[in-house]
């Protein structure tokens, strides 16, 4: 039963991840102290530690176990994952900070490895809908090093997807203007795979493919029941919330990063950044 995975503490609760999480809290609150003059209980701090912690929660706790029950939970939490948590953890860093953390040699080394906005943007897309693929499914189900290797690659895509929007620094975040244009290219690149999933609640009736024996076995504990929940998460509903709900937490990512844009600044990046000149020049 459900409540048997959630009892499970060795099985579902991380505590390595746990913490990497506090740890990084710590030197987070440290480091803010000592380069900025800004208090614990501002904005910018709030959001990065809220980050720290729906990061946890989304890939650290019971609920990671859970959200491969069903299609829709399982959405929920890889949206949670690339769309709301990246943002918030981008605009937690103060640019003070970012300027004095960005000065250590080994932050340097590592900035030259971040990929064009675009290219990520590009990248992601293509590797979250080959995610939901049979084929790779089948593969990712053979190695559980494999499927994380995945997952992680998608997670650092995501803070590059989110750079232009909410970078720490303001000279390299896209002005207004762009950011409307950049947002919009993200709704198309991300859409792919929103139909993807709506079109197999269609072509697939009643079955659930994340309740199949092929990719329910990634992340649930040996022995667990596949038949844990309510009817209408084995149905197309299910499938068809899947979509929507990851339409609708790609949007609250976009509103967020413009809710708590901090202004100033305006842009600089590569001449990749096709959609930062053209008709603008």
């Amino acid at each position: 039963m459900v409540y048997e995975i959630l009892l499970d503490g060795q099985l579902v609760w991380h505590i390595p991840l746990l913490t990497v999480v506090i740890s990084a809290a710590v030197i987070y609150t440290f480091l803010i102290k000592r380069w900025t003059t800004i208090k614990m209980n501002e904005k910018q701090p709030l959001l990065f530690l809220l980050g720290l912690g729906i990061l946890y929660i989304t890939t650290g706790s019971p609920f990671a176990v859970m959200s491969h029950l069903a299609f829709s939970l399982h959405m929920f939490h890889m949206s949670i994952l690339y769309f709301i948590i990246p943002p918030l953890l981008l605009l937690g860093i103060p640019e003070p900070l970012f300027q004095q953390i960005g000065r250590h040699p080994i932050i340097k080394t590592g900035s030259k490895l971040f990929l064009p906005p675009m290219i990520a943007l590009s990248g992601f897309a293509v590797l979250f809908l080959m995610y939901h693929t049979p084929l790779v499914l089948e593969g990712l189900s053979q190695s559980p090093f494999l499927r994380d290797g995945y997952t992680f690659v998608l997670f650092l895509l995501s803070f590059s997807m989110w750079w232009p929007l909410t970078a720490p620094d303001p000279k390299q975040r896209l002005d207004r203007k762009r950011k409307k244009r950049f947002a919009f290219w993200s709704g198309v690149f991300i859409m792919p795979a929103c139909l993807l999933f709506i079109f197999n609640a269609f072509l697939s009736g009643m079955n659930n493919p994340f309740l199949s024996e092929t990719t329910a076995h990634l992340c649930l504990p040996p022995g667990t029941s596949h038949t844990l929940l309510p009817p209408f998460f084995n149905s197309t509903s299910d499938q068809l919330t899947a979509g929507m709900l990851m339409l609708a937490i790609h949007k609250m990512g976009l509103l967020l990063a413009s809710r708590f844009d901090n202004k100033g600044g305006g842009h600089r990046f590569p001449r990749f950044f096709v959609i930062n000149k053209g008709s603008d020049s």
